[in-house]
């Protein structure tokens, strides 16, 4: 009888560690991050809801491109000489941290201003169901020595209320009162 409500602790908490696990979106679908095909990325994005917690991932032949998350002034202006972080290795995954909008672009010359570019809006996170931890493909990347090891922090959005973040906060302690209540139920 006590090792099923220990199945059942452990089984409730798993649940709840994948309830938080973000979304994995692939930039460009099949295409992937290039400048043929003519592909809309901001036509892309607005298919997709992004939130914090999800990781968008570049795939792209690194001959050719590399994917720079830049400033908003950066990014109106394919300005990629300053970036926050260069990503290099041709399958580039980046976890989206906070809130707020994040703009990317190709730093080869001609690149972005063939619309090689990427602006996403991160919502905070949700509770919605995501694919399970161990069918997400296993992505993995660094950005290269201009960027830091961690995934940079978007710009923050001045029209943007800091007040939408504090909704994640508050689901925290009632899925912790949780977990402890299906702890403590178990033993």
């Amino acid at each position: 009888m006590a090792l099923t409500k220990k199945m059942l602790a452990f089984l409730l908490m798993a649940t709840l560690v994948g309830v938080s696990l973000g979304a994995v979106h692939k930039v460009g679908d099949s295409a992937g991050w290039t400048t043929l095909g003519n592909i809309d990325y901001n036509q892309w994005a607005s298919s997709k809801n992004f939130h914090v917690g999800d990781t968008i991932v570049f795939e792209y032949n690194n001959q050719f491109h590399n994917v720079k998350q830049v400033t908003f002034q950066d990014f109106q202006s394919c300005n990629g000489a300053s970036p926050i972080a260069t990503f290099t290795s041709g399958s580039d995954s980046i976890t989206l941290k906070r809130p707020g909008h994040y703009y990317f672009l190709c730093g080869v010359p001609g690149h972005c201003e063939a619309g090689q570019t990427l602006d996403i809006m991160v919502t905070p996170a949700s509770l919605r169901p995501s694919a399970s931890p161990l069918s997400a493909p296993n992505y993995s990347s660094s950005p290269s020595s201009s960027g830091s090891a961690s995934s940079p922090a978007p710009l923050p959005n001045p029209y943007q209320s800091n007040a939408s973040s504090l909704q994640v906060l508050s689901v925290w302690p009632a899925l912790i009162s949780l977990a402890i209540f299906v702890i403590g139920f178990a033993y």
